[in-house]
């Protein structure tokens, strides 16, 4: 299986789901999109794939999201897309390429519907939530 995460190595969410991907024994070609980020075309692509709004790709927390004005929901989606295109760490991460689908994998578990291959191991993400039992099975969460 061919696996691609959009990775920012100082999110913990994004380190959580790589960790996830690793489980697994596969190792994701990894793009650290601070430093080298998709061109415009790419991340509209890879948002059209997702099926999700471009707002939702936008991340607010550490970013100059408030500075930009970008909660005025007049802005277009081209406009949404400048301003990530300007600014690559509004993109929200991680975002994970695989046979199955584009997915913005947030929370990290839902990484897991997207890998074919199961999880060979336990696996905590770093907050110290268990999320793979020791047999590679997930652990199950109750419902609210």
């Amino acid at each position: 299986m061919s696996i691609t995460i959009y990775h920012n190595p100082a999110c913990g969410t994004s380190r959580d789901v790589l960790g996830l991907i690793r489980a697994t024994g596969e190792e994701p070609r990894i793009i650290e999109y601070l430093k080298t980020p998709p061109n415009r075309d790419e991340l509209a692509g890879l948002i059209a794939r997702m099926g999700i709004p471009v707002r939702d790709v936008l991340r607010r927390k550490g970013t100059p999201y408030d500075e930009l004005g970008l909660d005025n929901s007049e802005l277009t989606d081209d406009q949404l897309l400048d301003a990530m295109m300007a600014h690559p760490i509004l993109i929200n991460r991680p975002i994970v390429v695989t046979d199955q689908g584009v997915k913005l994998c947030r929370p990290s578990e839902a990484v897991l519907d997207m890998l074919t291959s199961p999880q060979r191991e336990a696996f905590a993400k770093q907050d110290g939530e268990a999320v793979i039992g020791a047999h590679g099975n997930p652990i199950a969460r109750p419902t609210p």
